[in-house]
């Protein structure tokens, strides 16, 4: 270190810099990091639409069917939960 602890940089800047100094000289990690951002895309883009479709679209023609069918749900499984006890 150079001169007086208050000469120092602020610490979330000192570890801005330490990230992309260390980014600009990565030569193997960026093809690693496209790597990684490719497959996430696939995960969370591709695969939704393939094995999660939208089935409220699917099952009820307008916003309000859904919403009553969403609300019913929802007061369903409140009914059946029950308060645990104390200690449990």
């Amino acid at each position: 270190m150079s001169g007086p602890p208050g000469d120092r940089p602020w610490l979330p800047v000192r570890v801005y810099r330490f990230y992309r100094d260390g980014f600009r000289q990565m030569t193997v990690g960026r093809t690693l990091w496209k790597i990684i951002f490719i497959k996430l895309f696939i995960l969370f883009a591709v695969l939704k639409f393939l094995f999660f479709p939208d089935f409220l679209a699917t099952k009820f023609a307008t916003d309000t069917q859904r919403a009553d069918y969403v609300i019913e749900q929802l007061t369903q499984s409140a009914q059946g939960y029950t308060q645990p006890a104390k200690g449990e």
